[in-house]
């Protein structure tokens, strides 16, 4: 065997095209992350993104990567007509901007529309849900049995490989009779968020120094479930007291939970914000809620790990990776019943059990890192474009 044409093929940087509709959350947070990683590490990367949902720090960060290409095409999050052109409009891309060493589709629409292809030679195909469509649990078994049947198709007919995030979405991938030979966990990682404008964002607030600072990050939508926090928070305040709730993030539920703060007589204490960034703002928390519908596996959850951060999620896909149920943090039942969550955020903060979950949150800090999962992406991706070569 010519052990020197394999070692020079594993070191040939590899044309990447790396495709996403949505911008927000993990999702983008991911993608930026193998974007600038793929390219630090001597690949050629180009990037698609749709700029109809896409938010202006996603498309800042994303163009100041200063990749070869970064190529902007209309994707809607319903499938509907204007599929056709997005698709026609990415098959173009692909044929003059490449040719590609791997296509990777990142979401639900972008790893349809990547995946979806004519007969003849092609890139590998690798799609990554993010949490797939199926997940949720305010689904329909209509929406269920459709959303399912198009994942199935996909994944046997079109699919070279598929990334789950958690072994919870391996689990739910399976359970919809995916091909389990052609699956990979890969777990996201994270570079751990820096602590220096935690006096910032409490001050911009007027919190105290000494405050007890509940901290909610991520998209204000039906999937993350920031109404329950609130919900919760307003019964656990009286017994935490000088305590604050500190939310973070964009998105369809904003204008209802602003109305639902003025209307709380909390306002001095409820606090909605898009000026700072999750990993900004992480070290001003002294606890993370997540409490979320569905998730593969969140990057707050990984980023408050992190951080060194207690967190308090909901029994979602991932959460038994990183949470020791009560030693650095908490997992309860995922209802829209608050009443479990405001208990477990009073229990939290008692100031007597506190400082033993804060350490035990503390030595976990270098579980999930970003050069890992970016090692074991590479790793795939030279996998699957030699197979493509003579």
């Amino acid at each position: 065997m010519d052990t020197s044409a394999t070692d020079a093929s594993s070191a040939r940087p590899l044309r990447l095209l790396e495709v996403l509709e949505p911008s927000g959350g993990g999702s983008g947070r991911h993608f930026l992350d193998i974007c600038r990683g793929m390219q630090a590490r001597g690949h050629h990367v180009e990037a698609i993104y749709s700029p109809v949902r896409a938010e202006d720090g996603f498309v800042r960060e994303l163009k100041a990567i200063d990749l070869p290409a970064v190529h902007a095409v209309d994707m809607e999050r319903a499938p509907g007509p204007s599929d056709l052109s997005a698709f026609r409009a990415i098959q173009r891309i692909s044929r003059t901007a490449g040719p590609f060493d791997i296509v990777h589709g990142h979401s639900s629409k972008a790893g349809a529309l990547i995946r979806l292809r004519l007969p003849g030679r092609h890139a590998p195909r690798i799609y990554t849900p993010h949490a797939f469509r199926t997940m949720d649990p305010a689904l329909d078994r209509g929406g269920r049995l459709i959303y399912g049947a198009i994942e199935w198709a996909l994944a046997w007919f079109f699919t070279d490989h598929l990334i789950t995030v958690s072994d919870d979405e391996r689990a739910h991938a399976l359970s919809l009779g995916m091909p389990e030979q052609r699956m990979s966990v890969i777990v996201n990682g994270v570079s751990p968020p820096s602590p220096d404008l935690a006096k910032t964002v409490r001050a911009s607030f007027g919190i105290p120094a000494d405050a007890f600072v509940f901290g909610f990050i991520g998209r204000l939508s039906s999937q993350k479930a920031p109404e329950r926090l609130m919900d919760a928070f307003k019964g656990a305040v009286s017994s935490v007291k000088n305590s604050y709730l500190v939310m973070v993030g964009s998105g369809e539920l904003e204008d209802e939970l602003r109305r639902a703060i003025a209307a709380s007589g909390l306002q001095n204490r409820i606090h909605l914000t898009s000026a700072f960034t999750g990993p900004q703002a992480m070290a001003a928390f002294d606890l993370v809620v997540i409490p979320s519908r569905y998730e593969a596996m969140s990057y707050v959850m990984l980023e408050a790990a992190a951080a060194g951060r207690p967190i308090i999620i909901s029994d979602v896909g991932g959460a038994k990776t990183v949470i020791d149920n009560g030693e650095n943090g908490f997992i309860i039942p995922n209802s829209d019943d608050v009443s479990q969550l405001t208990k477990t955020m009073v229990a939290a903060a008692n100031p007597e059990s506190y400082p033993a979950l804060l350490k035990a949150a503390e030595v976990r800090t270098d579980r999930f890192t970003l050069d890992v999962m970016l090692d074991r992406t590479e790793e795939l991706y030279r996998r699957l474009s030699a197979r493509q070569r003579p």
